[in-house]
């Protein structure tokens, strides 16, 4: 007959896990993509996810994407506003230097904001990735 009692070994790490993270992780990752998952150790995670989000980001300030800045104004424009937060000190950083405020001139001004929106959409999946980790609901 097979035990089917779960010892302290067999229990996820949740129970383990440092309650401090799950506010840490998500904040840290929000602030600088990839990090949350640098400090818990997912070193290879973290970088690809880094490297992916600033890439994304860069990619569409090269190409005149437009940084959605807060308003009142059309819903679109504030879920893209939203969407660009999600980016975190890359969105603080665009505001401070006033990258992406110019004009669309050009076709590719409209794939740039696409790039600087689901930039920013990724980097919140990363969070919650990050989040899941630092509470133990995923390995």
């Amino acid at each position: 007959m097979a035990n089917t009692d779960t010892t302290a070994e067999a229990r996820p790490a949740a129970a383990a896990s440092d309650p401090r993270m799950a506010l840490l992780a998500p904040l840290v990752a929000w602030l600088v993509p990839g990090a949350g998952h640098l400090i818990q150790k997912r070193w290879i995670r973290g970088l690809v996810l880094m490297a992916c989000v600033v890439t994304m980001f860069t990619l569409g300030l090269a190409m005149d994407g437009k940084i959605y800045k807060p308003n009142t104004g059309d819903l679109l424009e504030m879920l893209a506003f939203v969407s660009d937060l999600g980016a975190g000190g890359l969105y603080i950083l665009g505001r401070m230097m006033d990258w992406g405020t110019g004009s669309i001139i050009n076709a590719t001004a409209d794939y740039g904001k696409t790039f600087i929106v689901v930039a920013g959409l990724l980097n919140i999946m990363c969070m919650v990735d990050a989040y899941h980790i630092a509470i133990g609901k995923k390995p």
